[in-house]
């Protein structure tokens, strides 16, 4: 048995009930633009997976990710769960951006295409959401997970329910 040298990682918070309060009282947009901004806390998934830099804008966000140790799988590259958050992620908050106070959404579907192994020697990658269609009642949207090479690494489209939300 080999002996391998232990590592750590530690992260904080914010209170995430605090943060989902303020969810159906500004436009998708203005509350993902408040969290960039330092405004309103991020959630906590982010994280917990340390996403870094974040830009939104009407139908399309974008957000990175710089690979760790820590996002490992078994097979010493990054979990395809790690990159389906991310794609997840950058689709669901594309189609937040278009919509008004007092509409919520859910993914119902996230469809995830693996092109390529990620490492830590990968480089910061970049996912970009966009917004394909927008009805009254769902949204379709994809993210594309790209590497510093402008390099396609895994691709997604996603199905978001769309919904009143119930807000004092």
């Amino acid at each position: 048995m080999t002996q391998t040298q232990e590592r750590t990682r530690t992260f904080t918070w914010s209170d995430p009930v605090a943060g989902a309060a303020h969810v159906g009282r500004r436009s998708g947009l203005e509350l993902l633009r408040a969290m960039i901004a330092g405004e309103l806390d991020g959630p906590p998934v982010m994280h917990l997976i340390d996403m870094a830099r974040m830009e939104a804008d009407e139908g399309r966000v974008v957000v990175e990710l710089l690979p760790q140790e820590f996002h490992y799988n078994p097979l010493g590259t990054v979990h395809g769960g790690v990159l389906s958050t991310l794609l997840d992620t950058a689709a669901g908050c594309a189609v937040h951006t278009t919509l008004p106070a007092g509409v919520g959404y859910t993914s119902l579907d996230l469809n995830v295409k693996f092109l390529r192994p990620v490492t830590v020697d990968s480089g910061t990658l970049r996912c970009e959401g966009t917004v394909l269609q927008r009805g009254r009642r769902t949204a379709l949207a994809e993210a594309r997970l790209t590497d510093p090479a402008d390099r396609l690494v895994a691709h997604a489209t996603s199905t978001c329910l769309l919904f009143p939300l119930d807000t004092p």
